[in-house]
C-alpha cells in the first residue's frame, strides 16, 4: 500500500512539472542564405518564439522540418542549452541546409532572382525542454507565407 502512495505521488508531482501551455512559434527573423561546400545553401536566422507559462525552463533540443509548397526543403536538428524566461518572448538561432533538389531546382533559381512568388512554409516537429529536471517533448506545427527573392 506505501508503494502505491509513493508511485502516485511521484505521478502527481511530474504532471505538476508539465508547463500549462505550450510554447509559441510566432516566426523567423534576421533570415540569411549562404553558399556551402556540398551546393546547397545554408539559411541561418532566428527562430522567435513565446513562452506563456509561468515557470521558466531550459531549451534542450530543436528538431524540426522546414516544408516549402508542400516539399520538404529542410530540416533543423539543434542541441541546445538555452535558458527560457518566464511569460516572455525568446529567441533560438537555427541553421539548416536547403535542399534545392527537393524543392525543383528551378522554382528555387526562379523565387532567388525576383520571382516574387509567395510560398507556404511549414515548420513540423518538437522542442525538448526541461522544467524542474523534468525533459518534455512540445509539437510544433507552424504555417506562413514567404516571398522569396533577392
Amino acid at each position: 500500500m506505501k508503494k502505491r502512495w509513493s508511485f502516485l505521488l511521484l505521478i502527481v508531482l511530474m504532471l505538476a512539472c508539465v508547463p500549462d501551455q505550450r510554447i509559441v512559434f510566432k516566426n523567423i527573423r534576421e533570415v540569411v542564405i549562404e553558399g556551402s561546400p556540398e551546393g546547397d545553401p545554408i539559411i541561418q536566422g532566428a527562430a522567435i518564439f513565446f513562452n506563456p507559462n509561468r515557470v521558466r525552463m531550459s531549451l534542450r533540443e530543436i528538431n524540426l522540418e522546414v516544408f516549402v509548397d508542400g516539399k520538404k526543403a529542410a530540416v533543423v536538428q539543434q542541441r541546445l542549452q538555452l535558458k527560457i524566461p518566464a511569460q516572455a518572448d525568446f529567441s533560438v538561432p537555427v541553421r539548416a541546409q536547403l535542399s534545392l533538389k527537393e524543392l525543383g531546382l528551378m522554382d528555387a533559381l526562379r523565387s532567388l532572382f525576383g520571382g516574387g512568388k509567395k510560398y507556404e512554409i511549414r515548420y513540423v516537429g518538437y522542442l525538448r525542454v526541461r522544467v524542474h529536471g523534468v525533459v518534455v517533448k512540445i509539437p510544433v506545427d507552424y504555417k506562413d507565407q514567404l516571398r522569396l527573392k533577392i
